[in-house]
């Protein structure tokens, strides 16, 4: 069974294509190591919730985009393996790849896929 990992983030928007350039070497490297698939979208329409929203739950300031990621792996067992891998991967590191976004608002889940048609 088919395994997504989601991600929600709030990036300075003065930082877009910094942050294009910094998924495109991370995605490369999930790809590397086993993902069937790595998208990211930047968020044109994302509004702010009466409870609760994507903005809300990650503090997105006036000058801040929402982003939304997602990673399909092969199943959870290919995912727990890559990971460590991943995260070793020159470029995931923070030295050759810096996040242009505050990473401690970020939130992640990982999911067993119900229905994908």
């Amino acid at each position: 069974m088919s395994f997504v990992d989601g991600f929600v983030a709030a990036v300075p928007t003065v930082n877009k294509a910094q942050y294009q350039q910094h998924i495109e070497l991370a995605g490369q490297a999930f790809k590397k190591h086993g993902a069937l698939q790595f998208a990211e979208g930047w968020g044109v329409d994302v509004p702010p919730g009466k409870i609760t929203s994507m903005p809300d739950a990650v503090k997105s300031q006036a000058d801040e985009t929402v982003v939304f990621s997602w990673l399909v792996w092969p199943s959870k067992k290919v995912r727990d393996e890559a990971m460590p891998k991943v995260m070793a991967d020159p470029w995931c590191s923070n030295e050759q790849n810096p996040m242009p976004f505050d990473a401690s608002r970020l939130i992640h889940g990982g999911f067993d896929v119900l229905v994908n048609l």
